[in-house]
C-alpha cells in the first residue's frame, strides 16, 4: 500500500480506494446474502421467492459499519504487518464476521465445507440461522471471535483482558452504541487507568454510533460533538472521529483515522518502551458516525428505513409473500454489483483480495482468538510447601485463605518472566487475606499516586477495580487468549456477574464441540468474606445463592467445591488452576478455621469428592442411625460439634459423619461427569436412615440435587434461610437453624424412638439456645462453650 503522508494525513491513492470498496462491497453482499438467501447466491438468474428463507433472521442495521472496520483493519494490518484481534461487540453483526472471514480464506480453512467459492458461498448464506446452521451472533463458531455479544456490555473489558501481558498486540473493540448505554461498558472505560504500555498491549475502541437501538434513539449518538469529545477525554481518550454517508469519503476520513490512531499508540509504546516515559498514556479512540443499515433500502412501504431504526434486523421482512419487497430486495443486492466482485465460479475477485493480509495475520486466523493454542501449564509448586501440620483434627486454626495466598504468590513469583497469570478482584485481595501476592507483584494502576498509596504499580499484575463486571471481563479475555487467573470476590456480590459467566459458561460449553478450538484455562472463582462470617457487615452481604445459580448451568462445564479447611482450600485451588475449560467455584473463609485434614487425607477427601469422616463418628463398623452430613466450613465445625455432643449425652448412638467437598457429587451420574452412582450414594447415605446435612447455602439445593435418591423422604437440610442481621458468628448460625444444639435436636426428633428415650438431652439442647439468646444479648460476644470449643473425641 502506498501512503503518502500530509500534515499527519492519510492519502489513498485511486487503486487503494477501489479495493477498499470492492472489499466493503463484498462484504456488503455477504452480509445480506446471509439473512436473506438460500439458492441462487450469485444472482445469476432472477430473485424467486423460492430463493428466499422461509425464516429471515439476523440484524442488517450494524453490519456495514461492521464491514467498514473490518475493511480497514485489513489494510492496516497488512501495510503495518500488526498482530492484531478484534472484538466485536456488536454481536448481532455475526454476517459481517463471517463474510469476512469467509474473504479472507480463514473461515474456508477452518470448515472445508464452506469454500470460497459459489458452492461454499450457498453454504455461508443457507447455514446463517438456519436449523443445523450457526448463530446470527459472532459466536464460538466464528473464526477470530473471542466474544459473542447476545448480551451487551463486556466487549471493551474483554478486549483489555485480551491486551494484558501481551505486548505485542492491538486489540480492535467495535462498541455498539446501544451497548454503550450498559453499566459494564460505561466502568470499562477506566480500563486504560490500569494499561500498562511497557508490558500489555494496546486497546484500540471504535465507538460506532449509528444512532438507534431496536426502537430507540441512542444516548451517546444524540449528543453534540462537543459534549462526547468531552466525555471520551473525561475518560482519559483522544477522540478521532469520522462522519458521513458518501462510501468515498468515509473511506478516505476511516483511513486517516485509523492511522493517526496507530501512529499515536506507536508513539506511546515507543515513549514507555525505549524513553522510560512514565506519565500515563492517553490512548486514542475512534468514534465512528455512519447511518444505520447503511448502503440498504431507503424506504419500505412508504417509511424510511436506512439511518432509522427500522434497519436494525430484517428491513425487508415479507419478500417471499409482497413481490415488491422482493424486488427491493433485487436491487438492494444488485446494487453491491457482484458481477465485479466475484467470478463466476464465486471466488473473489482480486481487487476484493487485495487489502488482506495473508496467513496468522489474518483477523480471523489469528492464535489470540484460540487461546488454548497459547496456554501452557502453570507452575504450581508441591503443596507440601504450603500446607499446614494437622497432628490432630479441629485442635489448631488457620485462615485458609491467608495460606492460599501464599500459593498464590508463590505462583506469581514464578510467571514473573512469562507474565501469564494474574489474580484479580473488586478491591478485595487483601481484605479476603490473599496480601500475600503483594510479596510478588503489586497493583497495577497508570493513574496518579499518593505517599500513603500501597502495592500500586505501574507493572503490576493484580488486578483492583470497584466493578466486578470490568473484572470479570478483563479475566475472561485474558484466559480467552491463552493466560491464567483467579477471581476473589465477595460472596454476596459476586452475583453482580451472574449473567457475565452464564455467557461465558455457554461459549465454553459450545467450544468442547469444536474440534478446532483448543482447551483454555479455567475461569476460577475464591468466594469468601462468605454469608456465615459477615456478622459485622449484615444482612446486606449475606447471600450464599451463586451456586445455585452456577449449578443450574451446563454439567460438563461447571464445578463447584465447598472446602472445609486450608489444607482442602490448597488442594482444590491446585486442582482449579491446572484445569481446562471448567467454571471452578471455591468458597471458602478467610476467618479463623479449624484444621481437621492432614495435607495427604486433604487430597484424598479432594478427590473423593465427598466421604465419610470415621473418625468423627459412633457407628463402629456397623450401620448408623444417624448421618450428619456437612459442606462448606461452619456448617462443617457445626456438624462436629453436634457430633460431640451426641457423643457425650447419648453414647449407644451409632452416628455417621460425611463431608462432602465436591457439591456436583451429590447429582446422579447421568447428570453431571462428577455425579455419584445411586450404589455410591446410598452406600454414604443409606437408604433409609435420617440425614441432617447442614449446609453452607440455601438448604433446597440440597433436596433438589438429591430429589430422585432412594433416601431422600429421609433427607433433612439446614442451611441459610435469609435471616441475617449484625451480630455474633454463632447468632447466624442459631438465626437460621444450623447450630450444633439445633442439629442434636433433629437427630432426636428423626431417629425413631429416641425422642422420648432422649427428651431430656433435646430439653438442655433448647435450654442452651435460650442461655446464647440472652448471653450475645448482654454481652455482645458467643457463650464461652461455643467461642473456646474445640475438638475432642
Amino acid at each position: 500500500m502506498t501512503k503518502v503522508e500530509h500534515q499527519n494525513v492519510t492519502v489513498l491513492s485511486d487503486d487503494e480506494l477501489r479495493t477498499l470498496d470492492a472489499h466493503w462491497r463484498a462484504a456488503n453482499y455477504l452480509a445480506a446474502g446471509q439473512i436473506y438467501l438460500m439458492a441462487n447466491p450469485l444472482l445469476t438468474e432472477p430473485l424467486k421467492p423460492e430463493h428466499i428463507k422461509p425464516r429471515l433472521l439476523g440484524h442488517w442495521g450494524t453490519s456495514p459499519g461492521l464491514n467498514l472496520v473490518y475493511t480497514h483493519l485489513n489494510r492496516v494490518i497488512k501495510a503495518r504487518g500488526l498482530d492484531a484481534l478484534c472484538v466485536w461487540g456488536p454481536g448481532h453483526g455475526g454476517p459481517s464476521v463471517l463474510a469476512n472471514s469467509w474473504l479472507e480464506g480463514s473461515y474456508s480453512e477452518t470448515y472445508p465445507d464452506v469454500s470460497r467459492d459459489a458452492e461454499g458461498m450457498a453454504r455461508l448464506f443457507r447455514q446463517f440461522s438456519f436449523p443445523g446452521g450457526v448463530p446470527s451472533h459472532v459466536a464460538p463458531e466464528t473464526p477470530g471471535s473471542i466474544h459473542e455479544g447476545g448480551e451487551l456490555g463486556y466487549s471493551l473489558a474483554h478486549a483489555y483482558g485480551a491486551a494484558l501481558d501481551n505486548p505485542g498486540l492491538l486489540v480492535a473493540c467495535v462498541i455498539g452504541d446501544g451497548e454503550a448505554e450498559t453499566g459494564p461498558l460505561a466502568a470499562a472505560w477506566h480500563s486504560n487507568k490500569f494499561l500498562d504500555p511497557v508490558h500489555d498491549g494496546a486497546v484500540l475502541p471504535i465507538l460506532h454510533l449509528n444512532g438507534y437501538k431496536i426502537a430507540n434513539p441512542t444516548v451517546l449518538s444524540r449528543l453534540p460533538e462537543a459534549e462526547l469529545d468531552a466525555l471520551l477525554r473525561g475518560y482519559g481518550h483522544v477522540p478521532i472521529h469520522v462522519t458521513g454517508d458518501d462510501p468515498t469519503q468515509v473511506h478516505r476520513a476511516m483511513a486517516r483515522a485509523v492511522d493517526e490512531a496507530l501512529d499515536r499508540i506507536a508513539s506511546t509504546q515507543r515513549a514507555a518502551r525505549e524513553d522510560g516515559v512514565a506519565e500515563r498514556a492517553h490512548w486514542p479512540v475512534i468514534v465512528l458516525r455512519t447511518p444505520k443499515g447503511w448502503t440498504g433500502p431507503a424506504e419500505v412501504d412508504g417509511e424510511p428505513v436506512e439511518g432509522t431504526w427500522r434497519a436494525h434486523q430484517v428491513p425487508l421482512a415479507g419478500v417471499r409473500e409482497n413481490p415488491e419487497h422482493l424486488r427491493q430486495l433485487e436491487t438492494w443486492l444488485r446494487s453491491y454489483r457482484p458481477q465485479e466482485l466475484f467470478g463466476p465460479d464465486g471466488r473473489p475477485a482480486a481487487d476484493v483480495l487485495a487489502c488482506l493480509p495473508e496467513g496468522a495475520e489474518r483477523l480471523g486466523s489469528t492464535a489470540h482468538a484460540n487461546g488454548g493454542l497459547l496456554v501452557r501449564d502453570l507452575p504450581i509448586r508441591s503443596l507440601d510447601d504450603f500446607a499446614v501440620p494437622v497432628e490432630k483434627p479441629g485442635t489448631t486454626l488457620h485462615e485458609p485463605t491467608r495460606v492460599l495466598g501464599d500459593l498464590l504468590a508463590q505462583v506469581m513469583k514464578d510467571t514473573r518472566s512469562r507474565r501469564d497469570f494474574r489474580v484479580v478482584g473488586p478491591d478485595e485481595t487483601a481484605s479476603n487475606r490473599l496480601q500475600a501476592v503483594f510479596d510478588a507483584s503489586g497493583k497495577a494502576w497508570q493513574a496518579g499516586t499518593l505517599p500513603v498509596d500501597e502495592h500500586l504499580d505501574p507493572h503490576g499484575r493484580v488486578m483492583e477495580i470497584l466493578s466486578e463486571h470490568t473484572c470479570q471481563g478483563w479475566l475472561e479475555g485474558y484466559l480467552l487468549t491463552g493466560r491464567h487467573g483467579l477471581f476473589s470476590c465477595y460472596e454476596a456480590f459476586v452475583h453482580i456477574v451472574d449473567s457475565m459467566v452464564n455467557q461465558h459458561i455457554k461459549w465454553l460449553k459450545t467450544s468442547r464441540d469444536l474440534a478446532w478450538r483448543a482447551p483454555i484455562a479455567s475461569l476460577n472463582y475464591l468466594l469468601t468474606s462468605h454469608v456465615w462470617r459477615q456478622d459485622h457487615n449484615g444482612f446486606s452481604h449475606q447471600d450464599p445463592g451463586f451456586v445455585d445459580h452456577i449449578l443450574n448451568k451446563s454439567p460438563e462445564v461447571v464445578r463447584v467445591y465447598l472446602p472445609p479447611d486450608t489444607n482442602t482450600l490448597l488442594s482444590v485451588a491446585d486442582h482449579a488452576l491446572r484445569s481446562r475449560d471448567y467454571v471452578n467455584v471455591i468458597v471458602a473463609g478467610k476467618q479463623p478455621c479449624f484444621d481437621w485434614l492432614s495435607i495427604e487425607q486433604a487430597r484424598a477427601h479432594c478427590a473423593r469428592g465427598a466421604g465419610i469422616w470415621d473418625w468423627a463418628g459412633t457407628e463402629d463398623g456397623g450401620e448408623p442411625d444417624a448421618v450428619l452430613a456437612c459442606a462448606g466450613d461452619v456448617p462443617t465445625q457445626e456438624v462436629l460439634a453436634a457430633a460431640q455432643l451426641l457423643r457425650r449425652h447419648l453414647p449407644q448412638l451409632a452416628v455417621r459423619v460425611v463431608n462432602v467437598v465436591d457439591m456436583t457429587r451429590l447429582l446422579p451420574r447421568e447428570e453431571h461427569p462428577h455425579g455419584m452412582s445411586d450404589f455410591e450414594y446410598d452406600g454414604l447415605f443409606t437408604t433409609d436412615k435420617p440425614v441432617i446435612f447442614a449446609y453452607h447455602g440455601y438448604p433446597w439445593l440440597i433436596h433438589r440435587l438429591a430429589y430422585r435418591r432412594t433416601g431422600h423422604p429421609h433427607l433433612h437440610v439446614r442451611g441459610y434461610k435469609e435471616s441475617g442481621t449484625t451480630t455474633t458468628p454463632f447468632d447466624m448460625v442459631v438465626r437460621n437453624d444450623l447450630d450444633r444444639y439445633r442439629l442434636v435436636m433433629d437427630v432426636i426428633d428423626r431417629v425413631p424412638g429416641l425422642a422420648v428415650r432422649a427428651a431430656a438431652v433435646r430439653q438442655q439442647m433448647v435450654d442452651a439456645r435460650t442461655r446464647h439468646h440472652a448471653w450475645i444479648r448482654e454481652h455482645g460476644t458467643d457463650l464461652a462453650e461455643v467461642a473456646d470449643w474445640t475438638w475432642s473425641a
